[in-house]
């Protein structure tokens, strides 16, 4: 029997070579080949079909742009982070660490839909009973809940295309596997087809499809990255194990904004949604602590105040160290150096150590200020203000520069009961906003005075 001719794939760009490399000649991405058996050639048409309906070419303006109809799914923030709803015709990514919640919010999300329109759960890892016991154990009441427990493609296809439903899940994508290909499931080429022939299905019926796939060690989507362009919307599960809180981020959605969160509690009726995460991220001390300042960071369109805190100590070995949790460590060192030219302050011989309060991932520069606060906050022994609440990014030249959404911002801590807002020039509301003093600053050493009273 002749032995089956191995290839490599390349997962970030999907290229094939005959050996294997230690770098992707292609898209130069190193250790990105991963092995697998040549397929035979076919004359299938479908595997090189179009994923959505080809048209005549036909100019932009006469083409009829419609908003498309969107389901909501019964769960808020989940309906917020995939833009407002599902979509006819749109495929959902979810990934994450396994035990993290992806099969339980599809599950209850289901549950919800289930009782006004068709749905269908398709399981490649749980038998239908395990399933079961799962919804008795979250007491989530869809007794008419389809559920098919089946891992072969074609099968797949002919249940869909006979049930015709609304909404169905995929769990999980990497489990498929299709007779078209010889490969074992959970290949970069049966990973890639199956999610090809689904979505191509979805966009030519109108169905919903909601994918769960795993995740690599280093929290990326396992599988070639050609997964991610073939899909909709992808979505990201963040949570520590030893939290109850999991947050939902949309990395990318061809229907919504990108960036998006949704912020869950897990309880021991499954997740429920949190309708006032700032409170999630804020540490109510009895009285204020060195080393403690509140952001009014932006997710999506979402503002959310988070705690930021920081720790300066006497380094005891050569090399002080600098570590970041929640915040980008190299800016880190930007804004010391920058914290040392302009304010005088310098911890070249302190350890520093920073981080967001409950977990939450900050990405925007509109931290910058607080990071500062925090850091001249624990390196003098004095507190701040505890009714006080901070934004703006910090230029390496001093200046305060501004941030979107700046208006949005401040009624949010406003409403939060803060009293205080330290935020750049370009940032002062034109007209005043009840119960709330905010102080206008155009340079870091301003800041700094404002904040400390000096």
């Amino acid at each position: 029997m002749a032995k089956a001719k191995a290839l490599y794939i390349c997962t970030e760009c999907g290229s094939t070579q005959p050996k294997w490399q230690g770098q992707c000649p292609d898209c130069n991405a190193w250790n990105t080949l991963v092995e697998t058996v040549a397929e035979k050639a076919t004359a299938s048409a479908h595997r090189f079909a179009s994923l959505a309906p080809t048209t005549g070419v036909q100019p932009l303006g006469k083409v009829e742009a419609r908003e498309a109809p969107r389901l909501t799914s019964g769960i808020d923030e989940f309906d917020r982070v995939l833009g407002g709803g599902l979509v006819s015709g749109g495929v959902v990514l979810i990934g994450g660490d396994p035990g993290i919640g992806k099969s339980t919010l599809l599950l209850q999300c289901l549950a919800a839909l289930s009782a006004k329109t068709p749905v269908l759960y398709v399981s490649g890892e749980e038998s239908a009973e395990q399933i079961a016991l799962r919804a008795q154990r979250l007491d989530v009441s869809a007794p008419d809940l389809p559920l098919y427990a089946e891992i072969n493609l074609e099968k797949i296809l002919k249940t869909l295309e006979a049930r015709q439903p609304r909404v169905a899940v995929i769990d999980s994508i990497q489990t498929l596997w299709s007779d078209a290909l010889t490969s074992a499931p959970g290949s970069v080429a049966q990973v890639r087809e199956c999610a090809a022939q689904l979505t191509r299905f979805a966009k030519q019926s109108g169905i919903t499809l909601l994918f769960v796939g795993h995740v690599t060690k280093d929290g990326t989507l396992a599988g070639p990255r050609v997964l991610e362009h073939i899909v909709d919307t992808v979505l990201y599960f963040e949570g520590d194990s030893h939290s109850s809180f999991r947050l939902v981020r949309a990395v990318k959605n061809r229907f919504g904004s990108v960036n998006e969160l949704g912020v869950f509690a897990m309880t021991d009726r499954g997740l429920r949604a949190v309708t006032n995460p700032s409170a999630l991220f804020l540490s109510r001390h009895p009285e204020p602590v060195p080393g403690a300042s509140i952001v009014v960071t932006q997710e999506g369109t979402r503002p959310l105040l988070v705690e930021v805190q920081a720790l300066v100590d006497q380094a005891n070995a050569g090399h002080p160290k600098r570590l970041t949790v929640g915040l980008e460590s190299q800016r880190l060192s930007m804004l010391l150096a920058v914290l040392h030219r302009h304010v005088g302050i310098m911890v070249s011989d302190q350890d520093v150590y920073v981080n967001a309060v409950g977990g939450v991932r900050i990405n925007e520069p509109a931290a910058d200020l607080a990071v500062i606060l925090s850091i001249l906050s624990s390196f003098k022994n004095k507190p701040l203000n505890d009714k006080l609440c901070v934004f703006g990014e910090v230029g390496l030249t001093g200046e305060l520069r501004p941030c979107p959404r700046g208006q949005e911002r401040l009624k949010e801590a406003a409403k939060l009961g803060f009293t205080q807002a330290l935020v750049p020039a370009a940032n002062a509301p034109k007209t005043a906003i009840p119960g709330l003093e905010v102080i206008a600053v155009r340079r870091l050493d301003e800041a700094v005075s404002k904040a400390f009273g000096l």
